[in-house]
C-alpha cells in the first residue's frame, strides 16, 4: 500500500476529524498513556515559566496531556489538518494555550520570534512526515540548549509477537471501526505506516543521530505494550545528576 503523505494526509485527517474523538476514546489506554508520556518530561515547578509546544495536536488529547502534566506552563499546538484543529479550538482551554495551523515541516514558524522552546511533545507524528530526519532537525532548532523532548509513538519493539498482535488489531477492530465511518484510507494508513515506521530501538538511533542527547526509550503499558513507546531525549546538553533521578 501506498502511504498518505502531506496534504493527502492531512486532508484524510480534515474528513475524519468529527468522529477522530470517538473511535480513539474506544482505545483503552489511548488518554493515559499520552498523559504518562507527557508526565516523562519531567517538567519542573508544574511547567511554571516554560514555553512547552505541542507538534502535531490533533483533535488536543495531547495538548490536554501537555497541559496535565504542565499546569502552570504556556502551550503552543500545531498541526496540518485544519478539521483536526477546529475540534481542538472548539473545546475550553486556559488563555495560556494557543493553537497554529502549521505542518511539521513549519515548525520553525511557531515560535513567531520568541525564545526557544523549552520542551517538545510529539504524539503520533514522526511516522506521518516525509522526511523525520529534517522534521528533527526542525525541532532542534527551535529547542533550547538542554530543551527536553518527548515523541509518544507507534514504533514497535521488533518482536514478531508485537507486529502480529498489531496485524490482529488493525484487521479485527481499527479498519473495520474506519470504515464504518467512511476512513478507510486514513487507518489503513494507520496500519501500514506503523508496520513500515522505525522500531522502537530504529528510531532511538535516529534520535541520536540527529543531535539529542540522553536519549531513552520506554514502553506504554496496557496491551500496547512493545507497540507503543515514549522516547526521552534533550538537546545537546546532557541531563545533571539531579535531574536523572527525579
Amino acid at each position: 500500500m501506498t502511504l498518505l503523505r502531506d496534504h493527502d494526509l492531512a486532508r484524510a485527517f480534515d474528513h475524519a476529524s468529527h468522529t477522530y474523538d470517538h473511535l480513539t476514546a474506544l482505545n483503552p489506554g489511548y488518554r493515559a498513556g499520552l498523559l504518562r508520556s507527557a508526565r516523562r518530561l519531567a517538567l519542573p515547578d508544574d511547567g511554571a515559566g516554560l514555553h512547552l509546544l505541542d507538534l502535531g495536536c490533533g483533535t488536543g488529547a495531547s495538548t490536554r496531556a501537555l497541559l496535565r502534566a504542565a499546569p502552570r506552563a504556556r502551550i503552543t499546538a500545531v498541526d496540518a489538518s485544519a478539521g483536526m484543529l477546529r475540534r481542538a479550538l472548539a473545546k475550553p482551554w486556559p488563555a495560556r494555550v494557543r493553537f497554529l495551523h502549521l505542518t511539521a515541516e513549519e515548525v520553525d514558524a511557531a515560535r513567531e520570534g520568541e525564545s526557544p522552546f523549552d520542551a517538545v511533545f510529539a504524539a503520533y507524528l514522526f511516522r506521518n512526515v516525509t522526511d523525520p530526519d529534517a522534521v528533527l532537525g526542525s525541532v532542534r532548532g527551535i529547542l533550547r540548549p538542554g530543551g527536553r523532548f518527548a515523541a509518544h509513538e507507534y514504533s514497535l519493539s521488533g518482536s514478531p509477537v508485537h507486529r502480529a498482535l498489531w496485524s490482529a488489531v488493525c484487521r479485527g477492530l481499527v479498519v473495520p471501526a474506519g470504515t464504518l465511518t467512511g476512513d478507510r484510507p486514513l487507518y489503513r494508513h494507520l496500519r501500514h505506516s506503523v508496520v513500515a515506521f522505525d522500531t522502537a530501538p530504529e528510531f532511538a538511533a535516529r534520535l541520536t543521530r540527529a543531535g539529542l542527547t540522553s536519549v531513552c526509550v520506554a514502553p506504554v503499558a496496557g496491551w500496547q505494550t512493545g507497540i507503543v513507546h515514549t522516547f526521552l531525549a534533550r538537546n545537546g546538553e546532557p541531563e545533571t545528576t539531579e535531574e536523572r533521578v527525579r
